[in-house]
């Protein structure tokens, strides 16, 4: 079975990055299982920069295949934001926070300007240096209130029209299918078996 690092501590990413590549065979480690993990800087001014960033950190520590994902939530109506600022939007990584500065942020804005995307990228990388790029993006738009028990971040805001409901309304195998993520995955696993072989 193959193995690769998974640099990321968000337990949502993880589970979603774990079940969707299992069925390939990969197994994927992520930093809550490591020993001695680095301290990695995000200050990349793009989602790619900051995922190269977390990659190349990780690979440098452990010199074995590693996966990195950034991505987040942009707002038009917000010129792009939360953007890179995602997962600290309202300063702490907290989820119930951002949500509720977003909602501020947006407050009276009617559903026509409400139109938002969540884009994920995907960088792996190889010791020897070879590099795969795979990025997503699924677009909708943000609702007033929360809606829905599942997912993290701002799932419960996000609403996907194809569907009528929310991320957090939906099963994992619904999200993944059409995710940001699961977009990103799809492309990534699509290139993987030539990365691999390099």
């Amino acid at each position: 079975m193959q193995e690769i690092l998974f640099a990321s501590r968000n337990e949502g990413k993880i589970k979603e990055f774990q079940r969707f590549l299992a069925p390939f065979g990969i197994k994927v480690r992520a930093l809550p299982e490591l020993k001695d993990v680095p301290s990695i800087q995000e200050d990349g001014a793009t989602f790619l920069e900051n995922a190269r960033i977390k990659a190349q950190t990780i690979m440098d520590y452990y010199h074995l295949p590693v996966v990195a994902e950034d991505g987040g939530l942009m707002v038009k109506a917000l010129a792009g934001a939360p953007g890179v600022h995602s997962a600290r939007y309202a300063g702490d990584h907290d989820d119930v926070a951002n949500n509720a500065k977003l909602l501020s942020a947006l407050s009276g804005l009617p559903t026509s300007e409400r139109t938002a995307a969540f884009y994920a990228v995907i960088v792996a990388l190889k010791p020897n240096g070879d590099e795969l790029i795979a990025d997503g993006q699924v677009d909708g738009r943000i609702l007033t209130q929360p809606q829905g028990e599942d997912g993290f971040g701002y799932d419960p805001l996000f609403f996907y029209p194809p569907f009528d409901k929310t991320m957090a309304e939906m099963t994992l195998d619904e999200k993944n299918a059409i995710s940001h993520r699961g977009r990103a995955l799809t492309n990534f696993m699509q290139q993987l078996p030539t990365w691999l072989e390099d």
